[in-house]
């Protein structure tokens, strides 16, 4: 009885012992298996292709916050570095979300890139994905954000710019109601009237000009231009000017080259860097207006002996309201806004505006735009050539 029982005892001890050994052979199967997941780099399905597809910068986010995937706009960003996060705050984000459970927006000022000092401005939405990983979607609104920047300077700029005429005219038009009985007093005030009232009419002139050059059908349609129509039309614009201060205006070059484009836009251009070369140019020197055609290229040059530019600010003379010489520019009645519209005459015709100076010899301002090409005049009406006097005084 005793051996039965002590096999019966020993019997139960063994299912035990195997029990808890094939449990415990489960568990660490199960821990291996969690293990296992944690360490293998995988996302959930599907998530690898819509990050493919993304146009916006998509990344997703292991527990360690390393990269597991990213799109290829994340990388464009500089967001992405070495499978890491670039930027703190994109990590500080991210730990936020996995803290509360919920889904963040922000609007981040970013580096581009880690050795980058160009600035990115950057809506960022971040959310869990699954249980494990964070998925970051970044939009690009640097542009938007440079645009509105713009906006608010020309907005403050045209204030400022039409607040001094304006106040002069009502100023003058005081002054000549006090000096009613003296007509010396009253034609003095009426001139200078009359030349501030141009002046205003002049600004919004321009400003209309600009912002019909800004407008998406600004050269809904173009046409075949000569450019010795242009040069003759933005020369005899000039002329009075030019003879008053005996400056000569000496024209050459390929004159008879073709562009498709605007006339009239062109004429303008044109005419705003011969009449900026005369302003800028001591009496008696002169000024070329040169056309030069490659063969995929027209260029169309000014030159003057004037002041110059310094070399700071070659980068800044095309922006709005801009001036050298603040100074001066007051003097001659300057709007700022005459580079500024060469500057978009010439990007509306597929084509760029470039300028050299230098201080004491002068500046050459040159057009550069597609030239027409025989093989595309199929169709579009040629114009009338227009004579054009290679040198006139």
């Amino acid at each position: 009885m005793d051996t039965g029982l002590l096999v019966l005892v020993s019997l139960a001890l063994g299912l035990a012992v195997g029990s808890g050994f094939t449990w415990l052979l489960h568990h660490a199967s199960l821990r291996g298996q969690r293990a296992a997941e944690v360490i293998t780099p995988a996302v959930p399905d599907g998530v690898d292709e819509v990050i493919d597809a993304l146009e916006s910068a998509g990344i997703v986010l292991d527990p360690s916050n390393n990269v597991m995937k990213a799109s290829p706009a994340a990388h464009a960003f500089g967001l992405v570095w070495n499978a890491a996060l670039v930027h703190p705050e994109l990590v500080r984000l991210t730990d936020r979300v996995r803290r509360s459970g919920e889904s963040l927006t922000e609007e981040l000022e970013l580096s581009r890139g880690p050795f980058s000092e160009a600035s990115l401005y950057m809506i960022v939405r971040a959310a869990r994905l699954g249980a494990r990983y964070v998925l970051l979607i970044a939009d690009d609104r640097t542009e938007s954000v440079r645009l509105e920047s713009v906006r608010r300077d020309f907005i403050a700029n045209i204030s400022h710019e039409l607040k001094t005429p304006i106040g002069a005219v009502g100023l003058l038009a005081e002054a000549l109601q006090v000096a009613a009985d003296e007509p010396d007093q009253v034609r003095r005030f009426a001139d200078r009237l009359t030349a501030e009232s141009t002046r205003l009419a002049h600004i919004t002139q321009e400003i209309i000009e600009l912002s019909r050059l800004q407008a998406a059908d600004a050269l809904a349609k173009p046409e075949l231009v000569r450019l010795d129509a242009v040069v003759s039309r933005a020369v005899d614009q000039n002329r009075v000017v030019a003879e008053a201060r005996r400056i000569r205006l000496v024209t050459g070059g390929d004159l008879d080259a073709e562009v498709y484009g605007d006339e009239a836009l062109l004429v303008t251009a044109l005419h705003n860097l011969v009449a900026n070369a005369i302003t800028y140019s001591p009496d008696g020197s002169h000024v070329g207006i040169g056309v030069r055609r490659s063969e995929s290229v027209v260029e169309l040059a000014v030159t003057d002996q004037g002041v110059g530019i310094p070399e700071s600010d070659l980068d800044r003379v095309f922006e709005r309201f801009f001036r050298v010489d603040q100074a001066r520019a007051r003097n001659t009645g300057g709007t700022g806004l005459g580079l500024a519209i060469v500057k978009h005459v010439a990007q509306n015709h597929g084509g760029d505006v470039r300028v050299w100076s230098q201080l004491g010899r002068g500046s050459t301002f040159t057009i550069r735009l597609p030239a027409a090409s025989p093989a595309d005049d199929a169709g579009i009406a040629r114009p009338t050539a227009q004579p054009i006097a290679r040198s006139t005084t």
